[in-house]
């Protein structure tokens, strides 16, 4: 099957959390056999933004980590139909830019044979539906949406029946326990600040509980203003700057816990979609906290992880990980067998096919 998908970057994960599980279902759909066609435009903000502060060097742990992925960058509507030409599935993601979204759909319209589905993995449906409403679908097969709550808001607007829950899910290949154990200390958070979206959280959930805890605390991420560096600061967080998403197994190996803090729109008109990095670190065989969060579509198994209902919970939960080396191990091996039975990129690519078929089924029944 030729599978060609539109992304916004996949070179780039700077501040493009996407990136990450679109790398890993990518080449596991490569690895099964298939043609796939990574596309990105020409010039996309996140890439801009990576090749600005680190040049070159910045894309070096992308492809090392994944030789065989090579994305062709487009500027012209030639080179998006010569892309499709022949396709049998097509996806877009929603970063795209509206006229891409409307032009395939229309090609789509007039005879176009492939499957088009719109992939969707932002809280924008709810927090700014003006944006999603500037994408022309009329032409879609269906939607993949990455949790149960925003496809429910598809099927609202008209996409019952075709509106599919696609979880994200990590890259297994790439995110595993170290092969040997190696000495580790402290808490990592791996973020970006998240536009004012989980600042209380974030000094609720992470910084006042690791300076609790005694714990020493290393951030990762990007777009941390002054005033949220100033707050690291406060509490003795050492800030590390943007981190390469392919580095990110290595960091989670030398510390010994990590906490999830989700955005706002994930705990409220959201729930039930926990973020990349939950399934990564899992993967990874860190013990997770995370603050309050709803499994409600049952993704994750109790003990999977620690829940903390508040500041002084966590500050508990990580002085009980601090000391206690047992339950540390009991928490990594349960959250990592999860991720291995349950939330691959091997089982979204086995999913997706699943969903192309269904489609293509009943297309011909009708």
């Amino acid at each position: 099957m030729k599978i060609v998908y539109f992304t916004h970057s996949l070179l780039s994960c700077w501040n493009h959390g996407n990136a990450h599980f679109l790398r890993g279902v990518l080449r596991e759909l490569a690895l099964a056999g298939h043609d796939v066609r990574p596309m990105e435009p020409e010039s996309s903000w996140s890439l801009g933004h990576l090749l600005a502060e680190h040049g070159e060097a910045g894309l070096a742990p992308f492809r090392a980590a994944y030789p065989d992925l090579r994305p062709t960058r487009w500027s012209s509507p030639a080179q998006v139909r010569a892309a499709v030409d022949d396709a049998d599935l097509v996806l877009v993601h929603e970063w795209n830019e509206p006229q891409l979204v409307s032009a395939l759909g229309r090609m789509r319209m007039r005879g176009a044979p492939f499957t088009l589905l719109f992939h969707d993995t932002h809280h924008r449906a709810v927090s700014d539906p003006q944006a999603i409403r500037a994408f022309d679908l009329s032409g879609y097969d269906g939607v993949l949406a990455f949790g149960a709550a925003l496809a429910e808001i598809y099927e609202k607007n008209g996409w019952k029946e075709r509106a599919f829950i696609w979880h994200e899910a990590a890259d297994t290949r790439l995110f595993r326990p170290p092969d040997h154990d190696v000495a580790r200390s402290g808490l990592v958070w791996i973020g970006n600040w998240g536009d004012g979206e989980r600042s209380a959280e974030i000094e609720d959930f992470l910084l006042k509980p690791a300076a609790r805890a005694g714990l020493p605390l290393d951030i990762y991420g990007v777009r941390y203003p002054d005033a949220a560096l100033a707050t690291l600061r406060k509490y003795g967080a050492i800030w590390r700057g943007w981190l390469a998403n392919a580095s990110a197994p290595e960091i989670f190996a030398r510390h010994l816990a990590t906490i999830h803090v989700p955005r706002r729109y994930y705990t409220s008109v959201l729930p039930g979609i926990p973020t990349i990095r939950v399934f990564e670190a899992l993967a990874c065989g860190i013990p997770l906290v995370s603050a309050p969060w709803s499994d409600s579509e049952g993704l994750f198994r109790p003990g999977d992880f620690l829940v903390a209902r508040d500041t002084d919970e966590c500050a508990a939960h990580l002085a009980r990980l601090r000391d206690d080396a047992g339950l540390r191990a009991e928490l990594a091996a349960r959250g990592l067998e999860t991720i291995r039975a349950r939330h691959s990129c091997a089982h979204r690519a086995a999913e997706l096919l699943a969903i192309a078929k269904n489609l293509s089924n009943r297309e011909a029944a009708a």
